[in-house]
């Protein structure tokens, strides 16, 4: 993950404000802090959208609306892709070959529009290239030879 620009599935982002997440917030708060001091952050407007649910509603102890509308205000100084037109076209091509959901394709779409070299996701296939893109579980544990 040294090289290049790294897109982040919504997961990632949740771990790195949902305090009761342990390790994986931990971890999370890792990768984001590494994304802002790199400059190799991206983002799309399905996973800011996601997140902002998932944030305020679904976690353990939900954000306030106000702090989660600036930590999205925030993260859009990245590279933000929309999803329009033309990337749900995109998604529905990735579906077809993967296998993939049409939203876990959408976030494949954005990832590939956006430039980035490298997906972080904890729900897709760890180490899986689709379109020059490599899927990367941060929370998959390291095998040492």
């Amino acid at each position: 993950m040294k090289d290049g620009k790294v897109f982040i599935d919504t997961n990632i982002l949740v771990y790195a404000y949902d305090i009761s997440a342990g390790e994986k917030h931990i971890k999370a708060v890792e990768i984001m802090k590494d994304l802002w001091n790199t400059s190799r952050g991206v983002i799309s407007t399905q996973v800011l959208q996601e997140f902002f649910v998932n944030v305020t509603r679904k976690i353990p102890k939900p954000l306030d609306v106000a702090v989660a509308k600036e930590i999205v205000k925030d993260i859009l100084k990245w590279k933000t892709v929309i999803v329009d037109g033309e990337l749900i076209l995109q998604s529905f091509d990735i579906h077809k070959e993967s296998g993939y959901s049409y939203w876990d394709s959408a976030i494949i779409a954005a990832a590939t529009t956006g430039g980035a070299k490298t997906l972080l996701s904890e729900d897709l296939s760890d180490k899986h290239v689709i379109k020059g893109v490599e899927i990367r579980n941060p929370f998959k544990e390291k095998t040492h030879k």
